[in-house]
């Protein structure tokens, strides 16, 4: 009981695929491949040939097909294609799109035989792969957290200076504004006392003229 055959294909394109013992899978998996689809991009199917089941896997122009025990049921094998799909795209990328057939079957079969070997021997497989999953997505929502308070944390930085640099400046303007009112109160003082003193020269000038000089004692009796 298990997983016999896998292969990935694009459109009808096979691109790699292995079979774990001499059967028409490959005849059989390309009549799948060749099934009108009406336009479904995205889709999980089944079909049943003697005591075996095809499970297919459609994705954005990427088929992943196994071919299992029909007492395997459908969970695992499904668990199958998923973890093939992400690795085949990790792996490979943009060259799936124009890859000539059989361009990646040399490499990539042996990839198939042991996931295929380990998801027919390990039934938990699928739910250590499942777990391992929530466990990267708990760790990505953990690094974009710490992103955040680490980003707060620069920005409160930024705000400490910011505050910091307004207050020495507003020392600073009310340093200079009690010393520029000092400066003016001095500068008023001696413009006053200039003018006194100006004033009483010109009292006393014309106090001279009105009495003749030599007169002023007089005059002030």
């Amino acid at each position: 009981m298990g997983i016999f055959y896998g292969m990935l294909a694009r459109g009808n394109v096979v691109l790699a695929e292995f079979s774990a013992m001499p059967t028409n899978a490959s005849a059989i998996a390309r009549q799948i491949l060749e099934r009108p689809q009406q336009g479904i991009r995205d889709s999980n199917a089944s079909y049943s040939h003697d005591r075996y089941i095809f499970h297919v896997k459609r994705t954005d122009g990427l088929t992943v097909l196994c071919m299992a025990d029909d007492a395997f049921g459908r969970r695992i094998p499904f668990a199958f294609l998923e973890d093939i799909h992400q690795k085949f795209v990790k792996t490979y990328g943009h060259a799936i799109l124009s890859a000539p057939a059989y361009a990646m079957n040399e490499e990539f079969s042996r990839i198939l035989s042991q996931q295929m070997d380990q998801y027919s021997n390990e039934p938990n497989t699928d739910r250590l792969n499942h777990l391992k999953g929530e466990m990267s997505q708990v760790r990505s929502v953990m690094i974009d957290n710490i992103e955040k308070v680490l980003d707060r944390g620069d920005r409160l930085a930024l705000l400490v200076e910011k505050t910091t640099t307004f207050q020495g400046s507003a020392v600073r303007f009310k340093r200079h504004s009690r010393r520029f009112k000092n400066t003016l109160w001095w500068r008023n003082v001696k413009l006053t006392c200039s003018l006194v003193f100006v004033v009483l020269i010109i009292i006393y000038v014309v106090l001279a003229f009105l009495c003749h000089g030599p007169l002023l004692a007089s005059c002030l009796k």
